[in-house]
């Protein structure tokens, strides 16, 4: 593929779903696919792309019901589901072995897809992706089924009701997702939201996620599953968190401990979008992480 200024787009399909990605192009180099959060989108990934577009082949997909891609018939979005579509999607590349880093929603679809096909992946990050902390699984826990599944039924119901947000100009739209995280600047936002939003046919703008992705499924979290498909894991792991984040410290609340060979980064004066808050720090640890083939390189909880 010849180098390009931005990305190329492409489509597969994944149950029933035409879902999209984005290609950096590189094709002779190491496979490396970056997975983004929860109401995000491929291009979320611009500026980490970029950076390592030289030394990767990167593929950054849009999640089904975000992006570009397809929503789910019915509106329910399982943890399931998205590793069902990712690993359609690395076969559909015909990639035997790949680098993987996966921020929020995306970074627990990383390390589950990595769990369940250890052997597929050589290195992988995974950026504040480990889900709730356990204080807030605790609390989930002593509730009775019928409690969430009543609370789940109200939640997508409101959510059916919910009409999508309109707004007057980009910039508004830059504005509010400016609002979720202080950290970004002005000209971060933009692109973010121009890549985030369709036009409709008044002028105004939409944020292109699926307002369903925002339910919770009603289902116990299951910690013992997680645990034993991150010992499964035999690649380095880098486990990255903001300082300024609410995600808990996974070297402080045990979370790191299933893993085989990992290491805990936290990054200063960063919240949740590690990745957009410091991007230099970020690129720095990361970069350094994925191309260090050495050994026991991601060694040393």
């Amino acid at each position: 593929m010849t180098d390009v200024i931005g990305p190329t787009s492409h489509f597969y399909v994944s149950h029933r779903l035409r879902l999209h990605y984005v290609d950096w192009g590189n094709e002779g180099a190491p496979p490396l696919v970056l997975v983004h959060g929860g109401r995000d989108h491929a291009r979320s990934w611009d500026w980490v792309a970029r950076a390592l577009r030289k030394r990767w082949h990167v593929i950054a997909p849009d999640l089904r019901g975000h992006g570009d891609s397809g929503w789910a018939v019915g509106g329910m979005y399982a943890i399931a589901d998205f590793v069902l579509d990712l690993a359609n999607l690395i076969d559909a590349l015909k990639v035997d072995r790949l680098h993987m880093v996966g921020h929020s929603l995306g970074g627990a679809v990383s390390l589950m897809y990595t769990g369940v096909y250890p052997e597929r992946v050589a290195r992988l990050v995974a950026i504040e992706g480990l889900g709730p902390p356990p204080q807030m699984i605790a609390k989930l826990q002593v509730r009775a089924p019928w409690e969430r599944m009543q609370d789940w039924v109200k939640q997508m119901r409101g959510l059916a009701a919910r009409l999508p947000r309109r707004y007057e100009s980009l910039e508004a739209a830059a504005a509010r997702m400016r609002e979720e995280n202080a950290f970004l600047s002005e000209e971060q936002a933009l692109h973010l939201t121009v890549h985030g939003v369709n036009r409709n046919e008044d002028g105004t703008y939409s944020w292109k996620f699926d307002n369903y992705v925002r339910a919770f499924a009603p289902y116990r979290f299951d910690v013992d599953d997680m645990r034993s498909l991150w010992a499964r894991i035999n690649c380095p792991t880098l486990l990255v968190r903001g300082a300024d984040s609410w995600a808990s410290d996974p070297t402080v609340d045990g979370r790191d401990q299933p893993f085989r060979d990992a290491r805990c980064v936290t990054i200063p004066a960063a919240g949740h979008w590690v990745h957009h808050d410091q991007l230099g720090a970020f690129l720095e640890t990361v970069g350094g992480f994925l191309s260090d083939s050495s050994p026991g390189a991601a060694q040393g909880k």
